[in-house]
């Protein structure tokens, strides 16, 4: 649990290097990213959890970095999109390039992100499993791109 809002030094684990940020415990993790880290992949879009655009993974599972107190992270693993691949060569992020998933392309760090938790836990998903797992809002309804995009990515994983 979150340290009632104390203040100290936090070592942060993010796509494989530790970084030390002087934050408050009460923090959101995606402000600590954006503004003390400046990995400005990882978007705000609500603030209450609802719409997904700053979903990173943490050890592994997506999750909703605006309701994430950074005193609460711990030793926990945090991979942003900037650490997704280095060149942009992970299979849902090349599938997204072939569907031309993006529109204006705010939520898709998030989208993305979502997805590759949703690949790694379940290689072969179906649509409604696609509909389950991918909660996270576009704001120009790109789902249908969104959905034929896992299914490609899904894919190319299976070829590697």
């Amino acid at each position: 649990m979150c340290n009632d809002g104390g203040h100290g030094m936090i070592t942060l684990t993010i796509n494989g290097k530790q970084h030390q940020v002087d934050a408050p415990d009460d923090t959101p993790l995606l402000w600590v990213l954006r503004e003390w880290i400046g990995m400005t992949g990882t978007k705000f879009g609500c603030g209450v959890a609802q719409c997904g655009a700053c979903s990173v993974h943490v050890d592994g599972e997506v999750q909703r970095s605006c309701q994430i107190h950074v005193g609460d992270v711990g030793s926990a693993k945090i991979t942003t999109i900037e650490g997704l691949s280095p060149d942009g060569s992970h299979p849902v992020q090349r599938a997204w390039l072939e569907h031309d998933v993006p529109q204006c392309g705010y939520c898709q760090s998030g989208q993305i992100m979502a997805a590759a938790a949703l690949l790694a836990q379940k290689p072969r998903p179906s649509d409604a499993d696609i509909d389950e797992a991918m909660t996270n809002i576009c704001r120009c309804g790109t789902y249908n791109r969104v959905r034929a995009a896992i299914h490609t990515a899904a894919d190319l994983a299976g070829k590697v």
